[in-house]
């Protein structure tokens, strides 16, 4: 590789992080790409909490408020890359106002489309979590379908009036102090956190719906996964789905996260309505029906642009008009929605046969506040299921037709490869970054129609229902992963950046398809058991460190030394499934697969390419308070207090202020 500094591998091993510190992560495009963003932010998810606690830590150990403990890696797996992914799924769905508001949405329009039954409905979700209504934010501007990108900068002054002050106890450079703190209106009331409309790209993509409603699924699993105790919120095993009626117990894991998790399906639910109710297409009309029956052989899919020319209703936007911009169905469009919807799919699962569910989850979509399924959907026989609004139904509509998309119209046979782009007639292009992570979704929805966990337990084990599709995925996923690691592996080890179907030419070697090839390969291991994958990824990974790790700059860089939001995620990712399934197990002793290596690649990637080296530069653009580690002193003049090089919204740039939200570009430089 050109302009990168090599030198032995055992001396870089040991010099990891001492370039870190130094190295800049220029921002070089500030946008928000939804699809991009929310992919990256749910894999920040995993690499967090999950992967922390699966190493053996104790979440109740982790404090925002001490830097570093119980180890820089717990830390910045933890609460940074935890906390981040979750905050910026509230900039986008809560205040962005990047999208029409839920007000007008389907799902409204049938409790009886005004303010009011929105009111009521936000009321319940209170009520079932054992809230009282004034725990919800003020003015907020719940967006279930977002655009494909947008400006994050405040489109006006951030309210920083002082509506409380509070102490904190801040243990950093091992030492402890207490810290008196200001906490701004902003944080309760969401009125001033709008973006500003000029930078708003007015677009419907089935990636960013689909990243979109990944980060809420997995959330919304996560909030909704237990319940507690009313009285003092105390988190509980669901052990029947009609525990929270006995006025003793309510949904969700606490009272706070309940009330979101139920925000958050809502918000799934009416997106995925959407797509079914409005956005089917057949290359000539928009809005074109399918049903459980959708075979493929007459295509419907979901177009890659749709422009919406916005209206006012509610007195607020909502959709006046669509129309087809880009009508190709491509394969990131589609695994990009068949993963998320697949982890709804499962989270919303009622079928009988699926003795595994989850208590907590069956209480969500009990009819209350969720409606359920009709018997037909739920019973044994699948041949039978109906078209249907319930959140269920709607998601094993989508999911059917975007699995008989992906493996037919989007699959060449002759040549066993996931093809880019379907037009009326299929492309010759492998994009193998989309192939790699198609393996991952393709691991997800087998487990997810198998009635298998997915979510945090996907690698879990449990009685396969070894549904025909199943066992269709399992194939698909073991023929794609066999042509790229034939096709698409270069003599250094490294695989392309993409591939001719035809003729067989690769181009290009980019650190983010690195990365996503190891998601891949991990997949086809957990998904088929197949060792000679988790042999082929482990190798992998090592030609990553000796091709792409560069010593001066402290990380992994292509060429480019660019990173975009997909970039990011697959890194993110792939470091752990490096972790969690490729490290040196048994007799292996390979140093590059070590796990302190691995842990230390990770933190001192997050850092560097993330945090950044000071507040103006960073993938990460800024962060909110408290949860994150930052707060506001009482003078509110300094920033950086918890001294990770992102700071809070109101002094991240911008006239008045940049939301919490990851950049489309940044760039490596010393």
């Amino acid at each position: 590789m050109k302009n990168i500094v090599k030198m032995s591998l055992a001396a870089s091993l040991v010099v990891s992080s001492l370039y870190a510190a130094n190295t800049k992560a220029e921002v070089m495009d500030k946008r928000f790409n939804t699809a991009g963003a929310m992919f990256a932010y749910t894999e920040f998810e995993l690499s967090g909490e999950p992967m922390a606690e699966g190493l053996g830590l104790d979440l109740d150990t982790l404090d925002p408020n001490a830097i570093n403990q119980p180890t820089q890696f717990d830390y910045t797996a933890g609460i940074e890359s935890y906390e981040y992914s979750e905050e910026a799924m509230y900039a986008l769905n809560y205040q962005s106002k990047m999208g029409p508001h839920l007000v007008n949405g389907l799902l409204n329009a049938k409790r009886g489309g005004d303010m009011t039954s929105l009111a009521k409905r936000f009321i319940k979700f209170a009520k079932v979590t054992g809230n009282d209504p004034e725990i919800l934010p003020l003015n907020m501007h719940p967006t279930a379908l977002p655009y494909i990108s947008g400006m994050p900068e405040f489109a006006q002054k951030i309210d920083m009036t002082v509506v409380n002050n509070d102490e904190v106890v801040v243990f950093k450079h091992g030492k402890e102090s207490t810290v008196k703190i200001a906490v701004p209106a902003y944080l309760r009331d969401y009125k001033t956190l709008a973006w500003v409309e000029d930078g708003m790209d007015k677009t419907f993509n089935p990636a960013s719906f689909g990243g979109a409603l990944l980060k809420d699924t997995m959330w919304a699993q996560d909030f909704l996964g237990g319940m507690h105790v009313i009285e003092n919120d105390e988190e509980v095993e669901a052990t029947s789905s009609t525990m929270d009626h006995d006025g003793k117990h309510a949904l969700g894991v606490s009272s706070a996260d309940g009330v979101n998790g139920a925000i958050l399906t809502e918000l799934a639910w009416e997106r995925i309505l959407y797509m079914q109710e409005k956005l089917g297409y057949n290359g000539k009309k928009l809005g074109t029906s399918f049903d459980p029956s959708y075979d493929a052989s007459k295509p419907v899919w979901f177009a890659n642009k749709v422009a919406v020319k916005e209206g006012t209703k509610n007195g607020t936007k909502s959709v006046a008009k669509l129309k087809v911009t880009d009508g190709n169905s491509t394969l990131r469009d589609t695994w990009g929605v068949l993963w998320p919807i697949s982890e709804f799919y499962a989270y919303s699962d009622q079928r009988t046969t699926n003795a595994g569910q989850n208590p907590a989850f069956l209480s969500v979509f009990d009819g209350d506040p969720f409606k359920n399924a009709p018997k037909a959907n739920v019973d044994a026989n699948r041949k039978n299921d109906i078209k249907a609004d319930d959140a269920f139904s709607v998601a094993a509509n989508i999911q059917n037709l975007l699995f008989e998309n992906i493996s037919t119209i989007h699959f060449d046979k002759k040549a066993g490869s996931l093809v880019d782009i379907f037009d009326g007639k299929m492309g010759t292009t492998v994009t193998v970054f989309d192939a790699a992570y198609s393996m991952e979704a393709l691991r997800i929805f087998q487990r997810s129609i198998d009635a298998l966990p997915v979510g945090y337990g996907s690698s879990e084990g449990a009685k396969s229902l070894g549904t025909a599709q199943g066992k269709e995925a399992l194939s698909l996923i073991k023929t794609q992963a066999d042509y790229l690691i034939k096709n698409a592996k270069g003599s250094n080890g490294l695989y392309a950046t993409s591939v001719n179907v035809k003729n067989g030419s690769k181009k290009g070697t980019d650190v983010g398809t690195q990365f996503a090839v190891v998601r891949g390969l991990t997949a086809a291991f957990l998904a088929t058991q197949d060792e000679n994958y988790r042999k082929e990824a482990r190798a992998l990974f090592v030609a990553i460190e000796k091709n792409m790790y560069d010593t001066k700059l402290g990380t992994y860089v292509d060429s480019t030394k660019e990173y975009t939001p997909y970039a990011i995620g697959a890194v993110s990712g792939g470091l752990r499934d490096a972790i969690n399934n490729l490290k040196n197990a048994g007799s292996e002793k390979e140093p590059v697969l070590e796990l302190k290596n691995l842990t230390d690649r990770f933190t001192s990637w997050f850092q560097t390419v993330v945090n950044g080296s000071s507040t103006k530069d960073g993938a990460q653009l800024a962060e909110w308070l408290l949860d994150s580690g930052e707060y506001e002193t009482v003078d509110m003049k300094s920033t950086n207090n918890d001294e990770d090089n992102v700071p809070a919204i109101n002094k991240a740039g911008g006239k008045y202020g940049t939301a919490m939200t990851m950049a489309a570009k940044v760039k490596l430089t010393k």
